[in-house]
């Protein structure tokens, strides 16, 4: 293999990765660490490493030990930053380079992805536990209600003035009702994914065009794709489904005046989700719905996919919970991170299988 192929892998890596020399100074540093060191390349060349990198590890131990025994060594669960941010939990892997004596290549594994994993799983769990009562009582409390606003209907009749006013609230609120509980319905009446090849692209241009011609017509929509993305596996309603909730979501958000959406697509390797039977699966087909909306209350911000959560007046908090059953059932994985003036709903999808390509 060429210099310039190992030069484009040191540039793809995903996680943070340093180098350091027989001395323990940085010799090399790839982009994803620059980021995470929030400093250039140019800069931490040449500069001791526990200068740089704060660790709450005796970490020079260990590198001491690597040189020594020529071996790879792991750190799981450490706190690591650069003194320019907070420190972030990472797992950290540390091993030799061939041919060159005393060097030490560094991984930074940052576990916020995981833990975020884990917890939106969580919220699955739950959210499955809820749906499953409130279908029940959504179906025992169906027929009173129908009794209810016909009694109403029946009383109205022979009323005048006020009363009439009042027969006319009952027949509106049961009504309100019944449409919440048949969202809740929408949930057990949800037929498993018709999964084929699906062009993520096409989807999301339809999604796109429903949107811009009624609720997102106050809003600026862009595209920012990528044109190489493979096919992911899917039901393309019930995706379409998805995008249009995360869209009018994002539209609502906005202030009246109008507001951006952002929808971009992109391809990263590093993402796997646990499947029910216990192995794990590539989603590196990423779609992001970013707004430029106030953002999401924070106490919210890790509870929106589970059922009857909602940030808006009048929210029912259903379509979220519904997105997210989606998404899972899909084999995929749906996580949120807002703060006010960008709110990004990201979505983590699996490739094609070879035999169902497009």
């Amino acid at each position: 293999m060429t210099a310039s192929f190992f030069d484009t892998l040191w540039i793809s890596l995903p996680i943070p990765c340093l180098v350091i020399d027989g001395q323990s100074n940085i010799a090399e540093i790839n982009p994803a660490g620059e980021t995470f060191m929030n400093a250039s390349a140019k800069s931490l060349r040449g500069a001791p490493v526990w200068d740089k990198l704060h660790v709450d590890a005796p970490l020079d131990e260990a590198v001491t030990r690597v040189r020594r025994d020529n071996s790879a060594l792991f750190v799981n669960t450490v706190d690591v930053g650069s003194g320019e941010k907070p420190p972030v939990q990472c797992n950290v892997q540390l091993t030799t380079i061939v041919d060159r004596p005393g060097y030490i290549m560094i991984l930074l594994e940052p576990r916020e992805i995981a833990h975020k994993m884990g917890r939106d799983l969580q919220s699955k769990s739950a959210a499955r536990s809820a749906i499953g009562m409130a279908e029940m009582l959504a179906h025992e409390i169906k027929n009173p209600l129908a009794g209810i606003t016909g009694a109403a209907q029946l009383l109205g009749m022979n009323l005048s003035g006020d009363d009439v006013e009042l027969t006319d609230l009952i027949v509106e609120e049961s009504r309100r009702v019944v449409k919440l509980l048949e969202q809740v319905e929408q949930f057990g009446n949800l037929r498993p994914p018709m999964r084929t090849a699906v062009n993520l692209h096409d989807v999301l241009d339809r999604a796109q065009k429903s949107a811009a011609v009624g609720f997102a017509a106050h809003m600026k929509i862009k595209e920012n794709y990528d044109p190489s993305l493979p096919s992911t596996f899917a039901d393309s309603d019930q995706l379409l489904q998805v995008f249009q909730n995360l869209l009018k979501n994002a539209s609502e958000a906005a202030d009246k005046s109008g507001g951006t959406i952002e929808i971009r697509t992109f391809y990263e390797m590093s993402l796997r989700v646990e499947r029910p039977d216990g192995t794990r699966a590539a989603v590196p087909l990423q779609v992001e719905i970013i707004d430029d909306g106030p953002g999401l209350p924070q106490d919210l911000v890790g509870e929106v996919f589970e059922p009857f959560v909602s940030g808006r007046e009048n929210g029912t908090g259903l379509g979220l919970a519904l997105v997210s059953k989606i998404i899972s059932e899909h084999d995929g994985w749906i996580s949120v991170s807002s703060v006010p003036g960008r709110t990004v709903f990201r979505i983590s999808l699996p490739v094609a299988p070879k035999q169902h390509d497009l």
